[in-house]
């Protein structure tokens, strides 16, 4: 409900007035240690898989999170958490520093999608009480980095959509009081297909 969602987001601007346990992370040591992950993320985090998320110019407390989250499992994923599981906390601190100095390429959305997901993103749906996404990860997809909301201008098209319906589907819930598993329960599946094409080309 939109009432659970309002709820939600007071919450997460609660904390952020907390300081939230961040190591410092060095970005020219981050460089040397992801040039593993270039394989799926790119070189500099623009990755051309579109199964892969980019990670060029995220949030780095944001990217920290996740990769605290998979080491942890509190973001089920085998494959990411037998990489996180050799990490320090320090490197994982670093490769964010790395990835969110770097810069993202812009995607694009196909015209057939682009009023239907423009809608979504920007005005959401009064009827399912989907909220207008722009809400918390800006009009230009750019997130917000100090409550760890993600950018989504220019991701990968079919990685949104796969994480959308992870969030849907309950098998993702490392999101602040379940806020996105709500959101993206709501959607229909053209909503989730067209917002997500609809953020990738966001800039």
């Amino acid at each position: 409900m939109m009432k659970n969602w309002m709820v939600a987001v007071g919450v997460v601007l609660a904390f952020m007035q907390v300081p939230a346990s961040l190591a410092a992370g060095n970005a020219f040591l981050g460089k040397e240690k992801s040039e593993s992950c270039a394989d799926c993320h790119g070189v500099d985090g623009n990755s051309g898989e579109a199964i892969f998320p980019k990670l060029a110019g995220q949030g780095e407390a944001y990217l920290l999170k996740q990769l605290r989250d998979f080491k942890s499992g509190a973001r089920p994923s085998d494959f990411m958490a037998s990489i996180a599981a050799e990490l320090t906390d320090q490197d994982m601190a670093d490769m964010s520093a790395y990835y969110a100095a770097n810069t993202s390429t812009p995607g694009a959305v196909s015209e057939s999608l682009l009023e239907a997901g423009k809608q979504v993103y920007q005005a959401g749906n009064k009827k399912s009480g989907v909220p207008a996404c722009m809400a918390c990860h800006g009009p230009n997809g750019y997130g917000f980095p100090a409550a760890k909301w993600p950018a989504l201008s220019g991701q990968n098209i079919y990685y949104v959509e796969l994480q959308l319906q992870a969030f849907a589907d309950g098998k993702r819930k490392n999101d602040p009081n379940g806020m996105m598993q709500d959101i993206a329960a709501r959607l229909s599946k053209d909503e989730l297909k067209a917002v997500s094409a609809y953020v990738s080309g966001l800039h």
